[in-house]
């Protein structure tokens, strides 16, 4: 956990808890800040309209500085983003999403290429390379924005993420670990992450990263 989410964790140390919408944020209609234009490590747009055949996949799994690092050396990504989804404040602040008072998982955009790298494969590096069983955290850190997410853009998805994650929740409880939290849901709206924080561990090469994974491994179950 950075200084700022220890900080707000000392404000408000029930983060654990959803927000109610009457109780969360007001937000503002546009962002007050700009987001770059182009992808730090591949050179490629950070926003759609993206090529013909491009895909988009939007996952949570804990820090989002992590998490967009696993996606962008993946064969076949065109394009990763960070950003906070699946809440209730428009346009939310580092900070405001630091409060728990948005309501928003740290998420990341990923624009893909099918023919090179499937849904699937996006999901094998979903669960295995972070916890997720631990509820509202990610190891030590704590809060409603560290859940485990995975946000669906079509029927395709959503069926995929539901047969994976389950036939992964068996594996998990046969090794002897917790049952999935994730939660699997329709993708909300995306609101892009400052600047600073677009690929932020290859500006910040040591950055912190505290995603860890369980051990157990993915195995893509065949559809039914």
């Amino acid at each position: 956990m950075n200084s700022i989410g220890k900080l707000m964790m000392m404000l408000n140390p029930d983060k654990t808890q959803m927000i109610a919408p009457e109780d969360a944020l007001p937000g503002r209609s546009e962002p007050d800040f700009v987001v770059p234009e182009t992808h730090a490590v591949l050179g490629t747009p950070l926003k759609p309209p993206f090529p013909e055949g491009i895909e988009v996949a939007y996952f949570a799994l804990g820090c989002f500085w992590g998490a967009e690092q696993l996606y962008w050396g993946l064969g076949g990504v065109y394009s990763t983003a960070v950003g906070y989804q699946e809440g209730v404040t428009p346009n939310p602040s580092y900070e405001e999403v630091c409060s728990g008072k948005t309501g928003h998982a740290e998420a990341v955009m990923v624009a893909y290429d099918p023919d090179q790298v499937s849904y699937e494969d996006l999901l094998k590096v979903f669960f295995e390379e972070h916890n997720p069983t631990q509820g509202m955290r990610q190891g030590n850190d704590v809060g409603t924005q560290y859940r485990s997410g995975i946000y669906f853009v079509n029927d395709a998805q959503k069926e995929t993420a539901e047969r994976v994650a389950a036939a992964y929740g068996a594996d998990l409880r046969s090794a002897g670990k917790e049952s999935v939290t994730t939660e699997i849901a329709p993708a909300g709206p995306f609101y892009y992450a400052e600047d600073y924080h677009q690929q932020y561990l290859y500006k910040v090469p040591n950055g912190y990263c505290g995603l860890k994974g369980t051990g157990v491994a993915c195995t893509i179950p065949t559809p039914a």
